[in-house]
Order: C-alpha cells, then structure tokens, then sequence
C-alpha cells in the first residue's frame, strides 16, 4: 500500500488515539484498584483467608475496633501487620489501624508498657487489649476478650485490713484494679458489716491479704460461697489469721511456717533475701506461653494435702535455691532442717478446679441414654502465697500485672481461647526408598552429565565430518 501524507497523518492520529486510550485505561485500573480492594486466595487450603471463627467474632463489634501496632519505620515488621489486618476488613471495617513508631513516642510506649517491636494495642469503647505477635490467632483471642460481656465483677473482700482496690498506698492495688477495669471488669468492695451477703453472679471474690481475724460467721459465708461453686481468689502472705484454717482445709491446703527467701535474687542485685523468683512455669492455662519472669516479696509456701473433691496443680513454683525461713529475717540466715524448714522448689501458687455442685448433680441425674449433650460447668480457684505482687509498689516488676490479668481471666472463665489450626496445603511430598533415591542421585551426577558430554561430542564430530 501506497503511503502518502494523508495515510501518514491517518496512522499518527491512531497511534495518538490508542496511546491516549490506553492511559484512560491505566488510569482507570489505577483508581479502580485504589478504590476497590479485591483479593482472591488461590491456595489449596485457603491459607490467607480468615476462619469461620474470626469472622464470628467480628460480629460481636458494633463500631470498629481502634489497633494501634507500635512498630518502627520498618517494612518486615510494618506489612505483616498491615497484611493481617486488611484481611479482617474485607468484610466491612472493622478494624482501625494506625501505625507509631515507639523511638519518637517514649511516653505512650511507657504508658501502655510496650516491650515488643510490632506489639499491637486494642481499643474499645473504654477498653484495651495487647498482644506482642500479629497472628490470626491471638489477634482474633484478643478480640474476643474485647467483646466479652460487661457482667463480669471483681468483688474484693474488705473490713480486715484487706489491701484496698482503690487505695493508693504502696501496698494497695489501685494500679492493678485500673487496668483490670480496662478489661472490661467492674471492680467493687464488699465488708461483711454493710453487706452480709456473697454475689451470685459472674464475679470473682478476692481477698487480697486480710490482716485481722474474720469472725467465724464470715468464714463460714465464704466456705458457703465456696460450696456453692463461687469464684475465689485468694492472696495470702506470711503470718496470716488462722482463724482462715478452716478453709485452707476445705481447699485441701496447708500453708507452711516461714517466709519463702530466695538466694537467687542476690544475683540479680536484690538485696533482700525474701524477695522469691518464679522463672518457669508448670503447665496450665493461666501460664500458657508465659515466658516473663515474677517477682513475689514476701511470700508463704503451700502443701496439697487431702483429697477433697478439687483439682489442684501447682502454678507458682520458685526456684531450687529457695526454702521456708522460720527464724527471725535478720543477720545472716541460712536454710536448717531441724527447725523444720522446707528446701526449695516451693509452691506459692495453686489452682484448683471441679465441676460446680450444680452441674456435678445434673450429670449423675442425666441418663445415660440421653441424646441431649450437657456442657458441665467449672469451678475455678486461685490460692497465691503472696499478695505484695499486685501491689502499687511492685506491679511493674517482671511480668506480674501479665500474670495477674492472666488469674483473674482464667478465674472469670474469660480465657475461652479459639485454637485456629493454622491451614496447611495437602501433602505433595515424595517419598522415595533409599534404592531409588540413590538411582536418582547418581543418574543426576553422572548419567545425564556424561549423556550431555556425549550428544555434544557426537554433533561435533559429524559437524567435523561434513
């Protein structure tokens, strides 16, 4: 074809056209992709889509939820995080996420006691939550403690010089009821004076460390209270009224003579000797993945004895180094088994647990040939042989408050995990028999090698030859 000027001019304003024709259509797929988000998870077992679980529970939130990850301008540690949360959004926005940088936000980091590059914290209508891993798992477990009912209670026993959940003095534990009212728990004071009268709701009794004797009427309301299936914790410290005898031994427990000392705080510059550390944890709810360690000054060890109906598994043990002291804390001290002294590890904390009366009764009533499946309910107790740890003067060494906000969830049945099993694709593997696998070694080092040298020595002799 003959091309002249106006055939030229024909193909210049076609190419103009189709050039500008195409940047309409990038520009276009530029606003569509920023404006629509649209993510397609080809994998064999989904494994980038959130579970049925997690969706669930995004249900639960009436307004979105406010994240904030504290993590440094770093990319690897910024994306995951991102990544993560815009997977709970694609439904809907549920989660608001916003990004500081804790070198240039020393105050807040402080405030919210970040330890973790990338660590996240939750907010919600007044309450929070932390996690140190963006995962599917704990992010969706966190979540869920969010969305918990507000019914939960938090009742201290008081009238006996009990520290003071509101009080401010070193050995108080203002500090601690605050942040246990940021998990959404309603905190109050009960005295048996005004109120002669247990709650019978979701709450948890805790008497933090009474220091004058309870009259035998009040022990035997908390012995009800016990009977009944209550929640209790509590905090006891050496030297405590033994008018509470009575019901260490409905628990099955007896505390030992003496203070727990520890030589091995010294190593770690702690001067006093009754300061006891607890490093490792024996294996139960409240200490899963609990990696910090506690502190607890001025301690009493415990013994279970008998059987009473309760399961009790040790959750505090200190370490080897340590035993009860029964002499005067003075001078130099040192362990001596003939005052009756008990070398260490020591248990300064047991959990106790058994199906309350309630639901222990309706299972020995069901028939065995009922087709209706009942969900027994627990009773859950926490006994701790120190009540200093929660203290306004020593909440903020190790991880006590981690340790304490773990107690009260587990005790207010709170710590309902969902175990999301992470997705894996099928199983494509080969397996081989050693007689194969060798074959395939040596056809791989030498067969084919020396067939390559071969074909390549061939064609050049024919081409020599031609």
């Amino acid at each position: 074809m003959k091309i002249n000027r106006k055939t030229h001019l024909e193909i210049r304003l076609q190419n103009l056209l189709f050039s500008a024709l195409f940047l309409v259509v990038i520009g276009l797929l530029a606003w569509l992709s920023r404006e629509y988000s649209v993510r397609f998870d080809w994998t064999a077992a989904h494994q980038h889509t959130l579970s049925s679980n997690s969706l669930k529970v995004l249900d639960l939130f009436k307004e979105p939820v406010m994240v904030t990850a504290y993590a440094r301008e770093n990319q690897p540690v910024r994306e995951p995080i991102r990544e993560l949360v815009d997977r709970y959004n694609e439904g809907g926005s549920y989660l608001t996420l916003e990004f500081i940088n804790p070198d240039t936000q020393p105050d807040r980091v402080r405030q919210w006691g970040v330890k973790v590059d990338g660590e996240l914290v939750l907010t919600y209508q007044g309450r929070t939550e932390k996690i140190e891993e963006a995962r599917e798992m704990t992010l969706t477990n966190a979540l869920q403690r969010l969305a918990a009912p507000e019914d939960r209670e938090i009742v201290f026993l008081s009238g006996h010089g009990e520290r003071a959940p509101e009080g401010e003095a070193s050995h108080d534990l203002k500090q601690f009821t605050d942040e246990v009212k940021r998990k959404g728990f309603k905190v109050r004071a009960l005295n048996f004076a005004t109120t002669p009268q247990l709650p019978t709701n979701r709450a948890v009794l805790v008497m933090a460390s009474p220091r004058s004797p309870l009259l035998p009427g009040e022990v035997k309301l908390i012995q009800d209270y016990v009977a009944a299936g209550g929640a209790l914790w509590w905090l006891s410290d050496p030297g405590q009224p033994s008018s509470l005898r009575p019901l260490a031994e409905n628990l099955g427990i007896q505390f030992l003579p003496g203070t727990v000392v520890d030589a091995s705080t010294q190593l770690l510059g702690i001067d006093d000797p009754t300061f006891a550390l607890v490093a490792e944890y024996p294996p139960h709810a409240i200490t899963q993945g609990f990696q910090d360690m506690t502190v607890f000054p001025s301690s009493v060890a415990m013994e279970i004895k008998t059987e009473n109906g309760f399961e009790r598994e040790p959750i505090l043990v200190t370490l080897d180094r340590s035993w009860t002291e029964t002499s005067p804390l003075e001078g130099k001290i040192a362990f001596d088994a003939s005052l009756g002294e008990k070398k260490g590890p020591l248990d300064i904390g047991i959990a106790l647990t058994r199906l309350k009366p309630q639901a222990a009764a309706s299972l020995k009533e069901a028939a065995p040939e009922s087709s209706v499946e009942t969900k027994p309910s627990e009773q859950r107790l926490v006994v701790v042989g120190d009540g200093d740890f929660l203290s306004n003067a020593y909440l903020g060494n190790g991880g006590n408050l981690a340790l304490g906000i773990n107690i009260l969830q587990w005790l207010s049945q709170s710590d309902t995990m969902i175990n999301i099993q992470k997705a894996e694709a099928p199983d494509r593997k080969i397996q081989l028999s050693s007689l194969a696998s060798g074959a395939m070694a040596i056809g791989f080092l030498f067969v084919v090698p020396l067939l390559l040298i071969g074909t390549g020595a061939f064609v050049w002799f024919k081409r020599r030859n031609r």
